[in-house]
């Protein structure tokens, strides 16, 4: 269970090469760019960018939402810069991606919740590197489905839209958010084109029973979720919520093998998952 400092030895990672990073920095730093990977404090940040991928993030770096799990900075947000989708997709060519995955904090405050910013950034994309498959991770757009219609209508692969725990937690994990509003995206992507792949993923560690679990699994199934990520929640800092539970990697197994059973077509799940690891692999897997 745990080595010899007592720490659970399935949430070991190696150290991450210091020049890999420090050469994506400063690519990130001259395009005024940021990676999700490094505002999340993501785990898995030096394995992805040594394979010379990242999520890139735009809209800024500030969020207007005040999520307990998520070590994005919250506040007041900057205007938007207008070269971000540019920018992007001059540092995908740059990495010469072949799967490029682009999310965004939430901005509650524009009035399309920055969908054109995602259209314009898939756009850029395609026109510098038209090979590649494009995966965004967007907000909730607050139920506006005109301005999802907006990203569906510059045409990435793949649509993702974390519910990221189960309906019970909501009010303590994103109080700003709505179980039923997240499921409703999901739902929307489908109806509107059924050839775009929809994904979610959910945090387990928090409080959750694994009844919960498997009925957030089943909700998402009847939205026709194709994707499905699972992964431990992990204390950013001291100001977040606590981890209620260490999940031991049986269960995510167990998880990956109901989740299969349940008609997803490709099912990630374990401790160090998160929603855009492997996404390029994973999309290959299922197309």
């Amino acid at each position: 269970m745990t080595d010899k400092k007592g720490h659970l030895y399935w949430l070991r990672r190696k150290l991450p090469d210091q020049k890999v990073l420090e050469r994506m920095d400063l690519l990130l730093k001259e395009l005024n760019l940021h990676t999700v990977c490094d505002s999340a404090l993501c785990p898995n940040r030096g394995e992805c960018f040594k394979k010379g991928t990242a999520t890139f993030m735009i809209l800024g770096n500030i969020c207007t939402r005040n999520c307990r799990f998520c070590a994005v900075e919250k506040g007041e947000p900057l205007p938007v810069d207008p070269d971000e989708p540019h920018h992007i997709a001059r540092a995908a060519k740059h990495l010469n991606l072949k799967h490029v995955v682009v999310t965004s904090v939430t901005r509650d405050d524009l009035s399309d919740g920055g969908a054109e910013y995602f259209a314009q950034t898939i756009m850029e994309i395609k026109k510098l590197l038209p090979e590649s498959t494009i995966e965004v991770l967007v907000p909730d757009f607050e139920g506006f489905w005109e301005a999802l219609q907006i990203v569906i209508d510059a045409q990435p692969e793949v649509i993702n839209h974390n519910i990221e725990t189960v309906a019970r937690l909501y009010n303590l994990v994103r109080p700003k958010a709505v179980y039923k509003r997240s499921l409703e995206l999901l739902r929307q992507i489908k109806i509107r084109d059924k050839n775009i792949i929809s994904k979610s993923g959910i945090m387990v560690g928090l409080g959750e029973e694994k009844e919960e679990v498997i009925k957030a699994m089943k909700d998402l199934r009847e939205v026709k979720c194709d994707i499905l990520t699972i992964g431990q929640y992990l204390k950013p800092s001291p100001h977040h919520l606590k981890v209620s539970e260490y999940i031991h990697p049986d269960k995510f197994e167990e998880y990956q093998k109901i989740g299969i059973s349940l008609g997803f077509k490709y099912v990630a799940s374990a401790p160090l998952v998160r929603s855009s690891y492997r996404a390029g692999e994973i999309l290959k897997n299922i197309t």
